[in-house]
């Protein structure tokens, strides 16, 4: 192997700049050449390649975002999209691909390389939601959390203020990992996640519970794909079915979540992977993820990356009972 090449696609997270620098520099120190691809798999569809060196990644650790840029592109969903993608690897002699990302990234990666069994394909599990099997923590989800968190507090100090009950609506359409632990290291009342049923009698009767125990403030951190609906239709509901008068107000999260300068362990778990994916193809891997579990690298299978949910540990949910 000659020549590979690196992209990020799906939703940016903090971290993916620390693992593309690490991908840059480690192909270097191995004598590869190494190329950028912009927007992911839009970019390769439309020849969006830059050659990268040293340079390229100097002072862009510390960075959220990506320098690479990302896009979801519905043109690689097409087997003519896929082909000029082809194509463009092959005329640069690219031997490699390192993607980052999450599992659409993993999927059409997956689809690509059966398509053309020549292609070396690894993934770095770049997402804030943590819900790809194969490794305890995700590019971007140690950040996301913390950001979560922050706000969270600033929250629960006007609560305090005023006697309010909050809920905050976090990311996490399809998993409740970053409302769990934001949820829990700020002490939250309740912490609604799309993992389980919400049964909103029971919700009350805890927030009432808490009322009559002469609490300041309550907070619920709701995951914006909790079955019971976002945290605007979850305060509505919960407002008509209250018997004490209480102030209630809900602040949704966002985008917020995704920005931000990544943390320390974020920036050495991104650099850790990414290096880790240089060295598994020059191993002769191939359509595996990155991961590190109990600190130790591992090859996940793209398939089962993308297949088998992260399951919540039960101990972590007798928490939020517990601790409340």
């Amino acid at each position: 192997m000659k020549h590979i090449a690196v992209f990020t696609s799906g939703g940016d997270s903090p971290g993916m700049n620390a693992c593309i620098r690490a991908v840059v520099r480690t192909a270097l120190y191995e004598g590869l050449q190494v190329s950028g691809i912009y927007r992911g798999f839009q970019g390769l569809i439309e020849n969006d390649f830059v050659e990268m060196n040293g340079h390229s990644v100097s002072n862009i650790i510390q960075l959220g975002g990506t320098i690479l840029l990302s896009a979801r592109s519905a043109d690689f969903r097409t087997a003519e999209g896929r082909r000029k993608a082809y194509e463009h690897l092959k005329a640069r002699g690219i031997d490699g691909l390192v993607a980052i990302g999450g599992d659409g990234t993993f999927t059409g990666a997956n689809v690509f390389m059966q398509e053309y069994p020549d292609l070396a394909i690894v993934g770095c599990p770049g997402t804030i939601d943590n819900d790809l099997y194969g490794t305890d923590y995700t590019i971007g989800y140690d950040t996301a959390i913390n950001t979560a968190m922050a706000a969270i507090d600033n929250i629960k100090d006007t609560a305090n203020a005023h006697g309010r009950l909050f809920f905050v609506e976090v990311m996490g359409r399809d998993a409740g990992f970053i409302a769990l632990l934001s949820g829990l290291a700020t002490g939250a009342e309740d912490i609604l996640i799309p993992e389980f049923h919400t049964d909103l009698d029971d919700l009350v009767a805890r927030l009432e519970d808490g009322f009559t125990k002469k609490k300041n403030s309550s907070i619920v951190v709701v995951a914006e794909g909790d079955d019971a609906g976002g945290a605007f239709q979850v305060a509505e509901e919960v407002k008509k079915r209250l018997t004490n008068p209480v102030d209630v107000k809900v602040t949704v999260l966002g985008h917020v979540q995704r920005g931000g300068r990544p943390t320390c362990m974020e920036r050495v778990r991104a650099g850790r992977m990414g290096m880790s994916a240089v060295y598994a193809l020059l191993e002769g891997q191939r359509g595996v993820m990155i991961g590190e579990i109990n600190r130790q690298i591992v090859y996940t299978p793209f398939e089962q990356a993308i297949k088998h949910n992260f399951e919540i540990n039960p101990s972590i949910l007798k928490m939020v009972k517990v601790l409340a």
